[in-house]
């Protein structure tokens, strides 16, 4: 079988709220988040997940990737690993993009990077590196972690440069899941949020 990888993105926090970056500012969930999580964690221990059971967990240390795994049902598998960190957006930490906009207009994440801040290069080497780790044996990953860094990894899973990450966006308490189609990697589904539909 060809690995997968499951993305699941943190659930919804004032900062995610309301549009501003939160690179490694530890945000805590809001009480939405808290019930988008717990929903999530329900989505993936009925069919056709089953609990995964033989799945490798990592989450993002900040906390609101590890209480989103928690209360999700699979912090007593994960690992804690820095590669899944957001991006660290330096200068523009705590700023929604209209604000960016009013300084630097017509400015775009995934071309023009962020200033004091991680780079394109090195935003990309960390999803290499979990790209590479997803691959390296036969069996699925499940992934906790935040909306710029995952959007990153499904632009690396396909091969594409990291600005296709632009066109891939995702929604808080979202899953995705990366797999194969003919051989090739490919989307298997991106940024659904069925689970928190009542």
């Amino acid at each position: 079988m060809a690995p997968r990888i499951l993305l699941a993105r943190h659930g919804q926090t004032a900062w995610s709220l309301s549009g501003k970056h939160t690179g490694r500012t530890d945000v805590p969930l809001l009480e939405e988040g808290r019930q988008g999580a717990k929903l999530l964690g329900e989505r993936l221990h009925r069919q056709p997940y089953d609990g995964l059971p033989d799945v490798e967990v990592r989450t993002s240390p900040l906390s609101r990737a590890r209480e989103t795994c928690d209360l999700a049902g699979f912090g007593d598998r994960a690992r804690h690993w820095d590669a899944l960190l957001e991006w660290d957006y330096g200068a523009y930490e705590g700023m929604t993009p209209a604000e960016i906009q009013a300084v630097r207009p017509g400015w775009l994440i995934w071309r023009d990077g962020v200033p004091e801040g991680e780079t394109l290069a090195e935003v990309t080497a960390r999803a290499d590196e979990v790209v590479a780790w997803a691959r390296s044996a036969d069996r699925d990953v499940l992934v906790f972690a935040h909306g710029h860094i995952l959007r990153s990894i499904g632009a690396r899973w396909l091969g594409l440069p990291l600005d296709f990450a632009a066109r891939i966006r995702l929604n808080p308490t979202s899953l995705s899941v990366l797999g194969w189609a003919y051989g090739e990697p490919a989307l298997e589904s991106w940024n659904d949020v069925g689970h928190l539909v009542p």
